[in-house]
């Protein structure tokens, strides 16, 4: 079974089996991302035991890429101190950020246990932003709301935040990144970000 005790509160929440979203609703484009995501959980998850964490990763990966935003979302998370970084840097870090992103997929989902996504109809446009917002109903828990952000890149929605309840991801990662940013600058954070990797990839 999914262990989520020690998750961050977006994977908490994500790591549980999904169902398929409703057709009707992911007819939008910034909510067919969503589904697109979750139907790649659900495949995986269910061969989850059998593909390993290795083979978890592979599967995921280019949903991960196609889905978020990493570049956006690398440099929201880094904050004010993304200025100081080399393009080479910058390329390493969105890099890092990706395969954890990933490797936290792999990692923690690994089984399917009935529980099941709704769609909200309702997807809001907020200037540049689509807000997409879903539901999941859990067997022996309260259902637990969770909102995508979405915005367009080369043409392609894609998320670049995820709020359990009124907790950002984003923010989240701010505060985990700002102590090695601060003992280490752009480089301490970089291998901050493969260290966690490595222990996801284990």
């Amino acid at each position: 079974m999914t262990s989520f005790k020690h998750l961050p509160p977006m994977l908490a929440a994500l790591g549980l089996a999904l169902a398929p979203l409703a057709a009707h609703a992911a007819s939008d484009p910034a909510a067919s991302q969503i589904d697109k995501l979750d139907t790649a959980l659900i495949e995986t998850m269910k061969q989850g035991p059998s593909l390993g964490v290795k083979g978890r990763y592979r599967k995921m990966e280019p949903v991960v890429q196609s889905t978020f935003d990493l570049a956006k979302m690398t440099q929201y998370a880094v904050g004010a101190s993304w200025k100081t970084f080399t393009p080479a840097q910058q390329s390493a870090a969105i890099e890092a950020f990706g395969k954890l992103t990933t490797a936290s997929y792999a990692h923690n989902f690994s089984s399917w246990g009935g529980e099941k996504i709704t769609l909200d109809d309702n997807v809001q446009t907020r200037g540049p932003d689509k807000i997409v917002s879903t539901h999941l109903i859990r067997t022996h828990d309260a259902p637990v709301n969770l909102t995508y952000r979405m915005q367009q890149s080369g043409g392609t929605w894609k998320i670049i935040d995820v709020y359990t309840g009124s907790i950002s991801q984003l923010t989240t990662r701010r505060s985990d990144f700002a102590a090695s940013l601060s003992s280490g600058g752009a480089q301490g954070l970089i291998s901050h970000l493969n260290t966690l990797v490595a222990n996801q990839m284990k």
